[in-house]
């Protein structure tokens, strides 16, 4: 096994190295979510945790890691008798991306239970993560369902799996560590609301930390060991400290001055629910026992809203994670106790009151800090990842007036406010990415019938399993009540759910959509369709064409956050170049279906239907639509026309794209048109 960079060699990064060392003290208080752009050292601080957890004494061969003290008696492989055990190093589990269920929670031998009736039971990651660290990289990436279930095993420390009447619990207490970015997309706000604590990591903007980081990497790469050896002092003061934290956490008292202002400060924040002032009295009380103190004191409730409040403030899917620290501080002030030991704090002074000194390796009273060199680098503003990435082309100044790259370019306008959308919905059976959109073969949803399985049977369809070996019964010998089953007998249930698709947002920029109020009722509609792209996961992608161009202004991603920024700063004005666009389209389409051939695409053209500039514009845009239904592209035109006099050029459109065409007042869900309108086209891979 290779040697994992120091935990203590980390430069910078306080806030992120705090919340992993507060969750190794008490993983009570809910793991930790990374969030922060790529390079940022958020995998390897997470891996070199791994060196600095104290070793657990565990019964000898059990797979479930149970302890000799105080065995589970529920353990699969008990029961155990109480004594002694052996000693190992905490592990850290990586949960991969693509792992399927099976690969997380375990797997039970369907065959074994039917044919013998006996639990033969596979443990999956969740058991070996028992006492140790689970990290999810990418976790934003993970399918929802699974998230789902790590959640509630680490929230109930124990997973359940249940086959056909079949049951298995085992415990499963681990330190929970999500890394992701931003950009990628990200986590629904009932999900980012499970994580104890989240961190933004960005990289350091001083050049002498970016020099320390490239000096101690390079250092390391050259001679692993050598390197460690250099850094061993430092990783067992932190280890001996979080030992010391642990046996000191029982005795620390969270007075009613410090819960007072726990309670106010997730109220002034209008904080949902009761799950946050659960979190943030966890995490100061950690955060007392990591300072060696045994009361909590203002500064620590200070550091925990910091760490526990920011993701659980998203008031809808566009929002950054963030905290307003000047409102933090009034209200601590205003609700601080006037007790002494704890009192409003707020000031820089440790908040004391008389006991020892606070850890020199910490820069405040509040404490937490690990012991580290060099300032703090880790965070510069938190202003999160959509700070300004907008295209450069047309970009509004402060004055709110954009250059003029070319004639009769106007601002960018803001989007109207966003609506409930219709549900478009690609026709057919897909077998794409879990989703909540368009009709799929998926591991999970109603049963529709039964096949031979194909590898490992995952979804046991008993009746037919039953069907198929009762014919054979007499010819294999059976004497008792037993059901003689032989792997040939076994069926998979095929299930239907959803999935998320690929949608593909082209909207006209040009002259004819240039109207200021009606501009922004077309950016209000893409807005609230990128809404309902967020909570039926799918990828999106955003084409814009105006003057003689069409450009792609935001390449397929998960990261419905990142359209919404770019359709803000979208600039209008210019001619119509409709075929452009439609042919921009086009190749997107074709480069996507090669990278993920199973994920069908939606097509949302935006546009009033005019098209204008070069030579038989009208008809080159026909014969570019004409190429998507060719190839069995969905499509929807959402016709922006407005006035008493109407062309229907949009509906021509959609005729010749092979899909149909709504109104923005058709779109909306509450509309009389109906409640759910599916895309009309022929899908060369529908069922």
């Amino acid at each position: 096994m290779s040697t994992p960079f120091p935990f203590t060699a980390v430069v910078g990064q306080d806030d992120l190295r705090l919340a992993l060392l507060l969750n190794a003290v008490s993983p009570a208080v809910g793991g930790v979510l990374v969030r922060g752009e790529k390079g940022t050292a958020k995998s390897t601080a997470v891996r070199a945790l791994s060196a600095l957890m104290p070793e657990v004494d565990v019964v000898a061969g059990c797979r479930f890691s149970c302890a000799p003290a105080v065995p589970d008696p529920a353990c699969p492989d008990g029961p155990h008798e109480v004594g002694a055990g052996v000693q190992r190093s905490a592990r850290m589990v990586e949960l991969p991306v693509g792992a399927s269920e099976d690969r997380l929670v375990g797997a039970l031998d369907i065959e074994r239970a039917l044919a013998e009736g006996v639990k033969a039971f596979e443990p999956g990651l969740l058991a070996d993560a028992h006492r140790g660290i689970l990290y999810v990289d990418e976790v934003n990436l993970l399918h929802d369902h699974l998230v789902d279930l790590l959640l509630d095993a680490a929230a109930m420390g124990a997973s359940y799996v249940e086959r056909e009447g079949v049951s298995v619990r085992h415990a499963a207490r681990f330190l929970l560590v999500g890394t992701m970015n931003p950009e990628e997309g990200e986590l629904r706000p009932q999900l980012l609301d499970r994580f104890g604590l989240t961190v933004e990591v960005a990289a350091s903007r001083e050049p002498d930390q970016r020099v320390e980081v490239v000096r101690r990497r390079l250092a390391y790469d050259d001679d692993p060991d050598g390197f460690a050896g250099r850094w061993a002092d430092e990783e067992t003061s932190v280890r001996a400290r979080i030992v010391a934290a642990r046996k000191l956490l029982p005795s620390v008292v969270l007075g009613d001055g410090p819960l007072r202002q726990i309670a106010a400060t997730c109220a002034a924040f209008e904080v949902d629910g009761m799950r946050a002032d659960i979190v943030m009295a966890r995490t100061a009380t950690t955060l007392a026992a990591w300072a060696g103190r045994t009361e909590v004191i203002a500064e620590d409730v200070r550091q925990a809203a910091l760490l526990a409040l920011p993701h659980r403030r998203r008031r809808n899917p566009f929002d950054a994670p963030g905290l307003d620290e000047d409102k933090l501080d009034e209200t601590l002030e205003e609700f601080g106790g006037g007790d002494g030991s704890n009192g409003s704090g707020g000031s820089d002074d440790s908040g004391d009151s008389g006991d020892e000194d606070p850890d020199p390796d910490g820069p405040d009273g509040g404490g937490g800090q690990p012991p580290q060199e060099g300032p703090d680098g880790g965070n510069d503003d938190g202003s999160g990842e959509s700070s300004g990435e907008v295209p450069a082309q047309g970009e509004p100044s402060e004055s709110g007036q954009a250059p003029s790259p070319g004639a009769g370019e106007q601002a960018p306008v803001r989007a109207a406010e966003p609506f409930r959308t219709k549900v478009l919905s690609v026709p057919g059976l897909g077998e794409g990415a879990a989703g909540r959109r368009s009709r799929a073969r998926t591991e999970h949803g109603r049963t529709t019938g039964a096949r031979r399985p194909q590898g490992a049977l995952t979804k046991l369809h008993l009746a037919a399993t039953v069907q198929a070996a009762a014919p054979h019964q007499r010819a294999r010998g059976r004497s008792g009540p037993g059901l003689v089953v032989r792997r040939d007998d076994l069926r998979q249930a095929t299930r239907e759910g959803r999935e998320g698709n690929l949608v593909l947002f082209v909207v006209d920029a040009s002259g004819s959509m240039a109207a200021r109020q009606r501009m922004s009722a077309v950016k209000g509609a893409v807005l609230s369709l990128l809404l309902d792209a967020y909570q039926r996961r799918d990828k999106v992608g955003l084409v814009t064409f105006r003057g003689s161009t069409g450009e792609v202004a935001l390449p397929p991603t998960s990261s419905v956050d990142a359209a919404a920024v770019r359709l803000e700063s979208l600039p209008t004005g210019g001619r119509t170049p409709l075929a452009a666009g439609l042919l921009r389209a086009h190749d997107v389409l074709r480069v996507e279906r090669l990278r993920d051939p199973a994920r069908r695409a939606l097509m949302v053209v935006v546009t009033d239907g005019r098209a204008t500039g070069g030579p038989e514009p009208v008809n080159l845009a026909g014969r570019a639509a004409r190429l998507f239904a060719a190839d069995g592209v969905a499509s929807v035109v959402v016709d922006c026309e407005s006035g008493p006099v109407r062309l229907g050029l949009a509906g021509q459109l959609a005729g010749e794209l092979g899909g149909t065409a709504v109104t923005l007042d058709e779109l909306r869900a509450d509309s009389i048109a109906g409640l759910v309108r599916d895309v009309q086209g022929n899908s060369r891979r529908a069922a």
